[in-house]
């Protein structure tokens, strides 16, 4: 976050996981007292494809063990206007809106106006993921324990057909002061239970040799409960760990959302459970994701938002190898 700052990114967010394993396959979660101090966290950065590659050597020299990804993303700014979504991969456009904690609209935090509105407006789904670093309009701002953390950035999230994204941007523009947000092509395999379409396996290589991954992301919420007993995210987070090679998974909890019908809504103080969704995200290389997939089916067999989406490029860095590569690669047709 310290590069991100210097160089004045345009956006940039840690969120810290809730659960997750690595390459190394260690489960760590925040239900376990042994782990719960070694969380997985996940940093997002955002600007022009130049400026991000500029970035990426000195953020390669830290060492670490984790997964970087290199992705594609249309980000706009300011005045927004028309904006033609048909040239995103993907039947699907997944909306990413960077706020501040504290940003206020109509009386209200930003965050909590931005889910009305695009409640209103049908989509699907919503997912609020509060940040504990990073920078907007090229400033950092970094959370602090005696601090109101206004403009500490948090990520918003919706998923939906790119004609509902593409209606709604005009009005998140006149909502918001300064927006700044993402827009990405993906696909929808699953819907509150309903099986709409299995990700085919890619070639290894893009068109030009170099490696392709896949992502998978399954929204559910932290009160619902899979056949286990367990939230969807736990035992999806186990099962993986326990019957797969996968690279490595991370739940995210959110603060806020809505899916389907349901008002949006996030956690109150004297609940009992968790009413606040979940994100939970899969990468891994192609080979491998049919079996990733089939877990997945099986968990969110009522519940829950899954899509998925090709990974360009992606370095696996751990303390014996390095896996992948971080020049941008093309699937072909």
């Amino acid at each position: 976050m310290g590069i991100y700052g210097d160089q004045r990114l345009a956006a940039s967010v840690v969120l810290r996981g809730v659960a997750g394993f690595g390459r190394l396959h260690h489960l760590h979660s925040d239900r376990m007292l042994t782990t719960s101090e070694d969380l997985p966290v996940v940093s997002i950065a955002v600007d022009e494809r130049s400026r991000i590659e500029s970035v990426l050597e000195p953020v390669l020299r830290i060492k670490r063990r984790g997964l970087t990804t290199l992705e594609r993303a249309r980000m706009l700014s300011g005045e927004i206007g028309p904006v033609a979504l048909q040239d995103l991969p993907g039947q699907a456009t997944r909306l990413t809106v960077y706020l501040g904690r504290r940003e206020q609209v109509l009386r209200k935090p930003a965050f909590i106006a931005v889910c009305d509105l695009l409640h209103r407006r049908g989509l699907t789904g919503a997912t609020v993921l509060l940040g504990v670093d990073g920078t907007r309009a090229g400033r950092r701002h970094r959370a602090r324990f005696f601090s109101r953390n206004a403009d500490v950035p948090l990520a918003l999230e919706a998923v939906a057909p790119a004609e509902q994204i593409a209606a709604v941007l005009p009005e998140l523009e006149s909502l918001l002061e300064a927006p700044l947000l993402t827009l990405e092509g993906v696909r929808i395999r699953k819907r509150d239970g309903e099986l709409l379409s299995v990700p085919h396996e890619l070639p290894g290589t893009g068109e030009h040799g170099l490696g392709i991954w896949q992502k998978l992301t399954v929204y559910t919420s932290h009160a619902a409960l899979a056949r286990s007993g367990r939230p969807p995210h736990v035992e999806l987070i186990h099962c993986l760990l326990r019957e797969t090679d996968a690279a490595g998974a991370t739940a995210l909890r959110g603060i806020w959302g809505f899916h389907g019908d349901h008002a949006p809504h996030g956690h109150r103080l004297l609940q009992i459970r968790r009413h606040v969704p979940v994100c939970t995200v899969v990468i891994d290389r192609p080979e491998r994701i049919g079996r990733t997939f089939q877990i997945i089916d099986e968990i969110s067999e009522q519940h829950g938002l899954v899509i998925s989406e090709t990974v360009p490029a992606a370095q696996a860095m751990s303390e014996s190898a390095i896996r992948g590569g971080l020049r941008l690669s093309r699937p072909g047709a």
